[in-house]
C-alpha cells in the first residue's frame, strides 16, 4: 500500500509539474526553465529526479504524520470515565478504535494491565519503539535526497570546467567569449541542486517537528495512562 501511495504521489507531482509548465506565462516561471534546459540534460535531470522523488516522500509522510495524528485530551478523557466504572474493557475498545500511534501504545499497556504497572509500562516502552521507527520511516531517503542534489550539482559544475579548459587547450586562446558559455552551464547545476536541497530540507524539518509533536504526546498520554490506573486502583483489582 506505501508502494502504491507513492506512486500515485509521483504522478500527481508529473501531473502537477506539467500542468504548471503549460499554464505558467510568467517570466520568472520562463526564466528558470530556459535556466534548467541550458544546464543540460546529463544532470539536471538527475538533479530533477531527486526533487520528484524527495517531494514524493516528504509528501507521503506529511499526509501519513497528519492521519496518525491524535486528540489526545479527548482520548484520555474516554479512558479516564472507562476506567472509572472499572470496565477495563470499555477502555481496550475505546483505544482499538482509534487510529493513531499514541491510541495504539495505549491499548498495549491496557492489554497487560492486568500483569501489573511494570508489565504495562515494559509493554508501552517496547511498542513506543516500533512506533517511533514507523513515523520515522521514509526520512532517510529524503535525507539521501537532500545530500545527493547538490553533490550531484557540484559535479556537473566541475565537470562543465573541464569541458571549458578542454575547449581552451584546443582552441588555444583564454577569450572569455570562448569559456563563458561552458562555465555558466556548469555553475547552473550547482545551483539547480542547491535549491533542491532547500526545498526538500524545508519538508524534511517540518516532518521532524511533526513526528517529534506526536512523540511528546504519546509519550505524556503513556504517563497519564499509569497515573489514571493508580488513581482507579485498576492494579489491585
Amino acid at each position: 500500500m506505501r508502494k502504491l501511495s507513492l506512486l500515485v504521489i509521483i504522478t500527481l507531482i508529473f501531473n502537477t509539474v506539467a500542468a504548471v509548465g503549460a499554464a505558467a506565462e510568467s517570466t520568472g516561471f520562463q526564466i528558470l526553465k530556459e535556466k534548467f534546459i541550458e544546464g543540460g540534460w546529463a544532470f539536471m535531470s538527475t538533479v530533477l529526479v531527486c526533487l520528484i522523488l524527495g517531494l514524493a516522500f516528504a509528501i507521503e509522510r506529511i499526509i501519513t504524520l497528519n492521519l496518525a495524528s491524535t486528540n489526545v485530551d479527548k482520548l484520555m478523557s474516554k479512558i479516564d470515565g472507562c476506567l472509572a466504572k472499572n470496565d477495563l474493557n470499555c477502555a481496550t475498545e475505546v483505544c482499538r478504535s482509534t487510529p493513531g500511534p499514541t491510541a495504539s501504545i495505549l491499548f498495549e499497556g491496557l492489554k497487560h494491565a492486568p500483569s501489573g504497572p511494570e508489565a504495562v509500562e515494559k509493554a508501552i516502552v517496547s511498542f513506543g519503539s516500533v512506533q517511533m521507527a514507523l513515523l520515522e520511516k521514509g526520512l532517510v531517503w529524503i535525507s539521501l535526497f537532500i545530500s545527493i542534489a547538490p553533490m550531484l550539482g557540484f559535479m556537473g559544475t566541475v565537470i562543465g570546467m573541464i569541458q571549458a579548459f578542454d575547449t581552451i587547450e584546443a582552441v588555444g586562446d583564454i577569450s572569455p567569449k570562448i569559456v563563458a558559455g561552458g562555465i555558466k552551464v556548469a555553475l547552473l547545476t550547482t545551483v539547480f541542486g542547491l535549491i533542491t536541497a532547500i526545498i526538500l530540507q524545508i519538508f524534511y524539518n517540518y516532518i521532524v517537528a511533526k513526528i517529534d509533536s506526536i512523540v511528546v504526546k504519546m509519550e505524556e498520554a503513556s504517563i497519564t495512562l499509569l497515573d489514571l490506573m493508580f488513581k482507579h486502583n485498576i492494579f489491585s483489582k
